[in-house]
């Protein structure tokens, strides 16, 4: 019975809030004192980072169309390049997924601590309830896709309302002046450019999410593209009109060293009790974000494990759509990072975290918009299709800039986690021969 109730239970909707409530997750709520010291250029760096991340979405639109299948970025590496591209993208992005849930988890117990003292006091209060919140979403997951993909829904829906209430402001607070001086930083324009650019690039990530549980997705071929438009704008929209607004709001020396800005800027346009109200809206953020990427840490050694790229342990059974053992194995891992990393902080913990994810998930995307490139060429004399291949390139030029923006500590992380993964290909591939 769980295999029909499940095997095409993802709609429109759903599928758009997968994305849209993996891209706007812990990130959002605390970017804006990162990019204070930039000034109003900042707004140049969220565009910069909006049109490269349109053209990569693009890419998965174009990608889905061609390839509906389960896996995403996954399967168009595999399919196009063969099993060993197919598992660097599968192990890089499982890798950044559970690493990404880890700060996440820590996140939204700092965001609740605002209404609980006690667990930014205590260590181990804190420890209990992020464990505590990792495995009741876990076990959500457990439970089915469809029931995970609601909760996502529901979750998507009330955090996108404080959110959208400071985006609106924008239109009735803006002020010319708090822009001035346009660059606040000493660097050149580029230079400051590059840089606000590279700190937004994290709430831009997870623009595909919905081409990963493919299987479950109805007319995956129709829904897929459009779920990922439809998330993609709403994202976008969100970040720039709420930038703006907080920019208008607070003053940049208050909001350089502010803990919550947009519990700050709601605070100065309606008063203390919206604070409280943003406050609510970033624990909900936190909670939609992680249960949508714990849906995903479950569905790519899935996948893999059905080409028998990973163990064989982390197929579904009864093709279910749904592998209990990838989830609960992700979840055990973040269970280690959070134990090892929490007594140093959250600001080590949630760097160290988003370090490796960034570099994860820029494996799969180069590897997807190769894929694009690959089959646009070779329908090149029967369709000359030069918008898509023009997108195609922009979106590879973009993601080698952001690459060129996070630094040599960064990449060699990403050398690292890949030739940890290695062996275990080599091991499986000489198996399976």
């Amino acid at each position: 019975m769980r295999d029909k109730n499940n095997k095409k239970s993802l709609g429109l909707w759903i599928c758009s809030s997968l994305v849209v409530g993996n891209m706007i997750g812990s990130g959002i709520f605390l970017l804006p004192a990162s990019l204070a010291p930039y000034g109003g250029v900042s707004i140049l760096g969220w565009l910069a980072t909006s049109l490269g991340a349109l053209m990569t979405a693009l890419v998965f639109v174009r990608l889905s169309r061609k390839f509906p299948r389960q896996g995403g970025p996954y399967r168009y590496a595999y399919d196009n390049f063969g099993p060993l591209a197919g598992f660097c993208v599968a192990w890089s992005y499982w890798v950044s997924i559970w690493c990404g849930n880890a700060a996440i988890a820590v996140a939204a117990v700092t965001y609740t601590s605002f209404f609980i003292p006690e667990l930014q006091a205590s260590p181990l209060a804190g420890l209990i309830a992020a464990l505590t919140l990792l495995w009741s979403l876990t076990l959500l997951n457990i439970r089915g896709v469809r029931e995970a993909g609601i909760f996502q829904l529901v979750t998507t829906v009330l955090k996108l309302l404080p959110l959208l209430a400071v985006g609106l402001a924008a239109f009735f607070v803006f002020d010319a002046q708090s822009f001035e001086p346009f660059n606040l930083s000493s660097e050149p324009l580029v230079t400051s450019v590059t840089a606000t650019a590279a700190l937004t690039l994290w709430a831009f990530l997870g623009l595909e999410s919905a081409t990963i549980p493919a299987d479950t997705v109805k007319t995956p071929e129709k829904t897929i593209p459009r779920a990922t438009m439809i998330g993609f704008l709403i994202a976008a929209v969100v970040y720039m009109s709420s930038q703006i607004a907080i920019i208008s709001v607070v003053p940049n020396s208050q909001l350089q060293s502010s803990g919550a800005p947009f519990a700050d800027a709601a605070n100065l346009i309606w008063g203390n009790w919206a604070g409280y109200i943003v406050a609510i809206g970033a624990v909900i953020s936190c909670v939609g974000a992680l249960n949508g990427w714990i849906l995903l840490q479950g569905q790519v050694p899935m996948t893999a494990a059905r080409d028998k790229l990973f163990p064989q342990i982390f197929a579904d059974k009864n093709n279910e759509g749904v592998s209990k053992i990838a989830l609960a194995f992700s979840s055990v891992l973040i269970s280690i990072l959070v134990i090892a990393n929490f007594s140093e902080g959250l600001v080590a913990l949630f760097t160290f975290a988003i370090l490796v994810s960034t570099l994860g998930i820029f494996i799969p995307y180069l590897l997807s918009i190769a894929a694009d490139i690959k089959f646009i060429v070779k329908r090149w004399a029967i369709e000359k299709d030069v918008v898509s291949l023009t997108t195609a390139i922009l979106a590879l030029l973009y993601c080698c800039w952001a690459i060129s923006g996070i630094g040599l500590k960064s990449t060699l992380w990403g050398i690292a986690l890949i030739m940890m993964g290695l062996p275990i290909y080599w091991f499986l591939h000489k198996r399976k021969k």
